[in-house]
């Protein structure tokens, strides 16, 4: 009977969490409605969603802010996972999209598609436009397996450590910004003006097109992933003892690292790099749940939404009028992040 009481305690634990962070978003959602650099009230917010409000008012939510909105949840929600799984599946706690090099392989990817075939530029107005965003989704997700496969081959042929897989990720995204600085070189003003700036991770960027695709990625990826949440739980015990309960080890490993690369390519095509989400939110979640990932995957998800979300809406109003890119603010927070992290498994 005990054991029964601790473990709906153990349980209910978690979800209360989960639904604590579903009401911070909510809240996080309705502040990012409200301020900016043009700043409404709630009752102009709640007429605009029952189509009674001017026409300004729709055009700012509607067109601007929600979007702006969803793209933060959906990223957010996005790359925690990634690292979230990725963490496991390389039995690595520094692992994430960032810094394993699967963000600047798509990066590099979604920049050759720009040159290529002129599928994104800008206008002389400055505004950024994607003409065929499956053309470069495709090649962001190319160049990100290419990342993938190097760390992983290099993992398997000399039985990298952790740490060393770490250096291989670092080497990786240098060699990747090498060649996207290569290709920029060669661009011309319109085509360079949008590398640059979707190497600065902007989530004002996607309209509802972009969005419907993230969403359909997302939701696609975490469903499998909670499909597959015991296999994690059984990794996280260790390779024998994973295959002792039946996990097909490699595979897991091969279909996580795709999808996690096809969630990190989908983010980057559209939004640019945003870094560390996917190294500091699992983190963060374990402290409060624990490693169990039944719910780490789920919550993962809530809390990068929530700390996307309350940072883009940071970098709009911190330096308003200025609005910062929100991956500018992400690396900031990231950084100090993984050099705690760093020096913690040095200390083991």
């Amino acid at each position: 009977m005990d054991v029964v009481k601790k473990y709906s305690k153990y349980t209910k634990k978690r979800i209360m969490f989960g639904i604590a962070l579903l009401i911070i978003l909510f809240l996080s959602s309705i502040c990012s409605l409200i301020v900016g650099n043009y700043e409404l009230t709630v009752s102009q917010v709640i007429s605009a969603f029952f189509g009674k409000g001017s026409q300004s008012v729709n055009l700012i939510i509607w067109n601007i802010r929600l979007p702006r909105i969803f793209a933060a949840i959906v990223a957010g929600m996005s790359l925690a996972v990634a690292g979230a799984v990725m963490q496991c599946i390389l039995r690595n706690p520094l692992a994430s999209p960032f810094t394993i090099g699967i963000s600047h392989g798509a990066m590099f990817g979604a920049c050759l598609a720009i040159i290529i075939f002129g599928v994104g530029g800008a206008e002389s107005t400055g505004h950024i436009f994607i003409n065929n965003p499956y053309i470069i989704t495709i090649f962001a997700f190319i160049g990100a397996l290419i990342g993938v496969f190097v760390v992983l081959l290099l993992a398997k042929l000399r039985n990298l450590t952790p740490e060393a897989m770490v250096l291989a990720g670092v080497a990786m995204s240098s060699l990747f910004t090498a060649g996207t600085t290569l290709i920029q070189y060669f661009a011309d003003d319109l085509q360079l003006a949008a590398m640059v700036y979707w190497t600065f991770g902007d989530l004002s960027r996607p309209l509802w097109t972009e969005i419907y695709i993230m969403v359909a990625v997302m939701i696609s990826a975490l469903i499998y992933f909670i499909y597959k949440r015991w296999d994690y739980n059984a990794l996280e015990a260790g390779e024998e003892t994973a295959k002792s309960l039946g996990v097909n080890t490699e595979r897991t490993r091969l279909i996580g690292m795709l999808i996690a690369s096809l969630l990190t390519s989908v983010n980057v095509a559209f939004l640019g790099i945003i870094g560390f989400i996917g190294l500091i939110c699992p983190h963060i979640v374990r402290i409060f749940i624990g490693g169990d990932y039944r719910f780490l995957i789920p919550i993962s998800a809530l809390f990068g939404a929530v700390l996307l979300l309350i940072s883009d809406t940071l970098a709009r109003t911190v330096m308003s009028p200025i609005e910062l890119p929100v991956g500018i603010l992400t690396s900031f927070m990231g950084a100090p992040m993984f050099l705690y992290l760093l020096i913690k498994m040095y200390r083991k």
